[in-house]
């Protein structure tokens, strides 16, 4: 009998402090998320020391707890996986530095895993019969990515944001109406009460460059309406701003990821990310795939942002492929995607 290969998990790339375990890759035994959005929204954004520091007050209670709540000892865990990039740099650090000094106490194994590459992997957690090769849409608030994924550990990347990510442009966006921070969210709920249809923000497209995403004209569009009205005196109303402008963004998303399918011949889609939680992403790429009779993967809202899981189910297949970090491993804040 095969012995179960547990995989203790550690994030902080952001503002989440997060540690998870989970068994084969498949069974999350614990997964547990320690947010700082109530400490970052005081200042309409992420505060990178402020994160760094919060991360350090947290980080050994996240893991103490995950392990209490997997009902397993880290003498029971095969390996420690570990974001490593990209992110903040001093709130990855941390998660760096505790993954090592935990790696090399007890004698266990370091994978290091980059941040993305877990994204992807959420979507293994809950859909038990998603293998590779497959097409995968990452949107979240630092990335925008097409990535084909054609193994475990084997990734393409076909396209790419040119300037803001998706989620950076709605969090720029709701600031700009007054909504505050996490944008996201708060633009998705809003945006029930608008018109989609009400204002024609632009679709942009990158020249030379199908599958790549530009996401600051739209921003700039919204910014430069709302300016408009406040110099004609006319009244903005909020829910058509937010209704339109994330329908702009959703079109293209959702364009891309379907083109670069059909184009392919790739028969499934998943999409990864902390917008994938959006319900007018779900609504329409799933509207989308119904049409086209592409097979469409995304995981729960709890496994869209960041987490300790994704990392852990990574770091499983890494691990698997005989990938190990080395006590040298360090914080890499722009990580390019392989």
């Amino acid at each position: 009998m095969e012995q179960d290969v547990l995989i203790l998990g550690i994030e902080s790339s952001c503002d989440e402090t997060a540690a998870s375990v989970v068994r084969n890759g498949r069974e999350v035994l614990s997964n547990v998320i320690s947010s700082q959005i109530d400490i970052h929204t005081l200042y309409g954004g992420v505060v990178p020391e402020i994160a760094s520091r919060k991360h350090i007050e947290r980080i050994n209670y996240v893991i103490e707890q995950a392990l209490n709540e997997a009902g397993v000892a880290l003498s029971d865990v095969t390996a420690i996986s570990v974001t490593y990039g990209p992110g903040l740099v001093g709130a990855l650090l941390v998660g760096v530095g505790e993954a090592k000094a935990i790696a090399y106490a007890s004698g266990k194994p370091l994978v290091g895993v980059h941040h993305i590459k877990g994204h992807i992997a959420a979507n293994y957690i809950e859909h038990k019969e998603l293998t590779p090769p497959f097409l995968c849409l990452v949107v979240s608030g630092g990335h925008t990515h097409l990535v084909r994924v054609q193994d475990y550990t084997c990734f393409e990347v076909l396209g790419r944001t040119q300037d803001d990510a998706a989620g950076e442009a709605f969090d720029k966006v709701a600031r700009a109406i007054g909504l505050g921070y996490p944008g996201g969210p708060k633009i998705d709920k809003l945006a029930k009460e608008g018109n989609p249809e009400a204002i024609s923000f632009p679709r942009a497209k990158v020249e030379g460059s199908e599958y790549d995403f530009s996401f600051s004209g739209v921003k700039s569009a919204v910014l430069n309406y709302l300016n408009a009205c406040e110099m004609k005196g006319e009244t903005v109303c909020a829910a058509d701003v937010a209704a339109s402008f994330q329908q702009a963004v959703v079109d293209v998303l959702v364009e891309h990821g379907i083109q670069a399918a059909k184009q392919l011949g790739e028969d499934r889609l998943a999409v990864a990310g902390g917008v994938a939680s959006n319900s007018a992403l779900r609504f329409a790429v799933e509207n989308a795939c119904k049409r086209e009779g592409l097979e469409l993967c995304y995981p729960s809202p709890v496994y869209c942002t960041d987490n300790a899981a994704m990392i852990a189910v990574q770091g499983y297949y890494e691990y698997m492929a005989g990938v190990r970090s080395g006590l040298d491993l360090n914080a890499v804040p722009n990580l390019a995607m392989e």
